[in-house]
């Protein structure tokens, strides 16, 4: 079946238009369907974070573990945006939860890197290792750690997590770091100095400060980078937990 983008439906997916893709599904368009670039439809409603369209995808049959371009996984671009609901039909759909993408990443991954506490919970309850490592062979409660993000912690000690006490050391380590200037670095490590900086400062998750740099050029946001500030409370977590944490 030629699965290439029929007129019509990638559109659709762009604009969230149910009733379009209800339509073309219905007149046989494959809901596998990709674009030229090999993008699929329904990775792009997962990204889009459209979970009424991705339904519809999955529920004509859609592959719910079928590579875009061969590289990007859907579930692990709804988890790398934090859309918890598309996450949620995914894997109800049968999505793998430890899925692996291009480069060795896992959308365990992408939420705990970022920060998507409630993710983190989706996935690990439908069965996602606690302990499988990041492309760099990071633990993900050390990278949990590092984010600075109580929930994702507290979520992966409830799944039994590993590494608590390298976990504990990278908490504490951020506690003594300005993160405001930890990001600026960063920034500068890859764009080099001299740039104009705007800081911003929000709660993304109950006790947890998130701390968001964006690098300007002409005035205009280039680049950026954020963290959360939840250390203290996950070094708290973590020396709080039954016994030393020697694992």
């Amino acid at each position: 079946m030629d699965t290439h983008e029929p007129p019509g439906l990638f559109p659709a997916v762009y604009e969230g238009d149910q009733d379009a893709v209800v339509r073309l599904l219905r007149t046989g368009v494959s809901p596998d369907s990709a674009d030229a670039e090999g993008q699929t439809a329904l990775y792009l409603a997962a990204v889009s974070d459209a979970p009424g369209v991705v339904r519809l995808l999955l529920a004509a049959g859609a592959d719910p573990d079928r590579l875009s371009s061969d590289a990007d996984a859907p579930l692990c671009g709804a988890a790398c945006g934090g859309h918890t609901e598309v996450v949620r039909a995914l894997l109800a759909a049968g999505a793998t939860p430890d899925l692996e993408e291009e480069y060795g990443f896992r959308a365990l991954t992408w939420a705990v890197q970022l920060g998507h506490a409630e993710v983190v919970h989706v996935l690990l309850g439908a069965g996602a290792d606690p302990d499988l490592p990041g492309p760099g062979g990071e633990p993900p409660l050390v990278a949990a750690a590092r984010r600075g993000s109580p929930g994702c912690v507290r979520a992966l000690l409830a799944h039994g997590a590993r590494a608590r006490r390298e976990a504990l050391a990278e908490a504490r380590r951020w506690m003594r770091l300005d993160v405001a200037a930890e990001l600026r670095a960063g920034l500068e490590a890859t764009y080099g100095p001299g740039h104009a900086y705007v800081t911003r400062r929000f709660e993304q998750e109950p006790g947890a400060v998130t701390v968001e740099v964006t690098l300007l050029r002409e005035g205009r946001p280039a680049a950026g980078n954020d963290q959360q500030t939840g250390h203290a409370v996950i070094a708290g977590l973590l020396a709080a937990g039954p016994g030393t944490p020697t694992e």
